[in-house]
């Protein structure tokens, strides 16, 4: 055995007898890997007196847990490294551990000061926070779960995507407070998801009494979404068959668009900015406005002739002006993934808060930075600065 999986296979020993052990995470698979599975997750747990290591093996559409002996857990460390995975990271509480290969095969061990110093939790059935319950009515005629609330194989995805997404909605409500009868928009619904999850949310966990309206432009999804509404006794959600583009409230105190396409993701932006909402959570999609308007101007010409490359910078600057521009209006702003790639490729999501403090230095600066970008990218205007 190389002396690099060795010594990581050394620490993971001391750190499981001392209990320091927090967890072990096995990614980047190789090519002798089971079909479809993802990563692997270990961790510490007690059953019955006994310390065992938790193997949790993330597929895409299912976990399976097995638990196993330090002994079998450092044999099924032994077989995995450098085969079926090409990344392992070792958390304890007195260091982190970093094994990972290379192109060749090639082990390389880096070890950093702990990520985490909290003592190992080692309780089997953890209890879950859970944001929804799963027995929701809702989620069952969505076609999420089963009848008896348990989450579907197929719908494994869809359900992660969920909880991260109220999550973030968690997040952001504690750092900017709505009123209790919060007016809130979701442009772009489409079947309504997270609409529903969001509005169960905010009346149960967060004890609000919203307005919530999805708007889709497919009456068929609209019908049927308001179906839903209705059977789940959710009276404050509600869908509409319209353009985001004639959609114009009296007041807005939410606006979200998850996933619309190109330049409604900008429409649905402008919406939020000109009512001067107080939180805006957006993931785009399909960046085609200003990959045709780039004509690059800086060293990056060189490479951007490649289709993927160019590609993928346009989307870097179409989201990072979006971002720039919603700080020019007095917005904190964020970028960042939804969720991980494995679960869906268009995973940036932009969240904004307004701002308690106007700056008008900082919004100047932010609209110097966007003519900076044009100029690099040889870019006339972004679709968003000429809603604004």
């Amino acid at each position: 055995m190389n002396e690099p999986i060795s010594a990581f296979i050394q620490h993971f020993i001391q750190a499981t007898s001392k209990g320091t052990f927090l967890k072990c995470t096995l990614s980047r698979t190789g090519q002798s890997i089971a079909p479809n599975l993802k990563n692997l997750y270990l961790r510490p747990v007690e059953i019955k007196k006994q310390q065992k290591i938790a193997f949790t093996y993330r597929y895409t559409t299912k976990d399976e847990v097995k638990n196993h002996s330090t002994e079998e857990a450092v044999a099924l460390l032994e077989n995995l490294l450098g085969t079926s995975f090409l990344n392992a990271d070792l958390f304890t509480n007195e260091q982190d551990f970093t094994l990972s290969f290379d192109k060749k095969g090639t082990p390389n061990l880096q070890i950093k000061p702990p990520s985490n110093t909290a003592a190992a939790t080692t309780q089997h059935d953890r209890n879950k926070n859970r944001l929804l319950d799963p027995k929701a009515p809702w989620l069952h005629l969505l076609g999420i779960t089963s009848a008896k609330g348990e989450v579907h194989a197929h719908a494994q995805d869809k359900w992660r995507q969920i909880n991260k997404f109220l999550e973030i909605i968690g997040s952001l409500l504690r750092d900017k407070a709505l009123p209790k009868d919060a007016e809130i928009a979701d442009m772009g619904s489409g079947k309504g998801y997270l609409t529903f999850a969001l509005y169960d949310f905010l009346c149960h966990a967060m004890e609000m009494q919203p307005t919530v309206t999805g708007i889709e432009l497919r009456p068929n999804l609209v019908d049927f979404c308001n179906e839903t509404a209705q059977k789940a006794g959710f009276t404050g959600l509600k869908f509409v068959a319209q353009d985001i583009n004639f959609y114009n409230p009296a007041r807005l105190d939410m606006l979200i668009a998850l996933h619309a396409c190109d330049t409604a993701t900008d429409l649905a932006l402008s919406k939020g900015i000109l009512h001067t909402a107080d939180i805006v959570v957006v993931a785009p999609c399909c960046h085609k406005q200003i990959r045709k308007a780039m004509n690059t101007q800086n060293a990056l010409s060189a490479i951007l002739h490649n289709g993927i490359l160019e590609e993928r910078q346009a989307e870097i600057v179409t989201d990072g002006i979006r971002a720039l521009l919603l700080t020019s209006k007095g917005y904190q702003t964020k970028v960042f993934e939804f969720v991980s790639s494995e679960h869906t490729a268009k995973n940036i999501m932009i969240t904004a808060t307004k701002g308690s403090k106007h700056s008008a230095k900082r919004e100047q600066e932010a609209l110097d930075q966007v003519a900076a970008l044009k100029t690099e990218f040889g870019i006339k205007q972004h679709f968003l600065e000429g809603l604004l």
